[in-house]
């Protein structure tokens, strides 16, 4: 579990630095025009992040649900060699993901208007500046963006429904209370992740006006809550927390 949140750690910290210094120097009120260069870095990190950690919070379902269906021969099955193979996995196919979708953005013609509809690159609003016909980068957008998230979310489903479904045969309390503890956090991170997503795309009337709060949220907000809701759960913290709550509140 701790090796797979080294690596959420490091999408943690590259998330917020996609687009923030950006949005920081606008606000600044300096200059608002982007290199094309850095578009094209946003597009390719922006999709190479994101699918990484949808990526990611699949593979830590099938580890919670190896550790609970399976303690007996967890060591075995998630191995060092297997884990490895697994976060390699995410990083190799999101790298191959977002290499696709940039390059299919940019071999596109451009003639007109440099003058984005939105405060972030991205391949649809890139795209309709195009001088060209962009059925095809929209097809391959939608199928890859939107495949890769539904397939990992009904796979984090699926480990979840074989967890709850060892744990009503099992009939204990103290087995329920310890799979809480270690599922807890995946589940809180997965509703912030997939949460957002599925507001915009089950509501498309809204889809405009939510693209900006959904952007800020998914790649500012939620890499600063997701280091505290694992935290909270290590017992030298919760000591902590306690203590500082005794000094600031000494009848509690």
């Amino acid at each position: 579990m701790y090796f797979f949140l080294c690596n959420l750690a490091v999408l943690d910290i590259g998330n917020p630095s996609i687009c923030s210094p950006k949005w920081l120097d606008m606000l600044l009120g300096h200059s608002r025009a982007i290199s094309l260069g850095g578009c094209m870095s946003q597009i390719f990190f922006f999709h190479f992040l994101g699918s990484t950690e949808c990526l990611l919070y699949t593979v830590m379902a099938y580890d919670r649900y190896v550790a609970i269906c399976h303690p007996l021969r967890y060591m075995l099955i998630m191995n060092w060699r297997v884990c490895a193979l697994l976060a390699a996995s995410t990083w190799i196919a999101s790298s191959i993901h977002a290499t696709i979708l940039t390059s299919l953005t940019f071999t596109l013609p451009y003639c007109g208007s440099n003058v984005l509809e939105t405060f972030v690159c991205d391949v649809f609003p890139v795209a309709k500046l195009a001088c060209a016909d962009t059925h095809v980068i929209e097809t391959v957008t939608i199928t890859n963006t939107g495949l890769v998230p539904i397939t990992c979310f009904f796979l984090i489903l699926a480990s979840y429904l074989r967890i709850i479904c060892s744990l009503l045969k099992m009939n204990s309390a103290n087995a329920w209370h310890k799979a809480a503890s270690t599922c807890t956090s995946h589940v809180a991170i997965v509703m912030l992740f997939f949460g957002p997503c599925f507001l915009v795309y089950t509501q498309p009337q809204l889809s405009e006006v939510l693209a900006t709060p959904v952007q800020i949220f998914c790649t500012v907000v939620t890499p600063v809550l997701n280091p505290a809701i694992y935290t909270l759960r290590n017992k030298e913290v919760k000591a902590s927390l306690k203590k500082m709550r005794r000094g600031l509140f000494p009848g509690h």
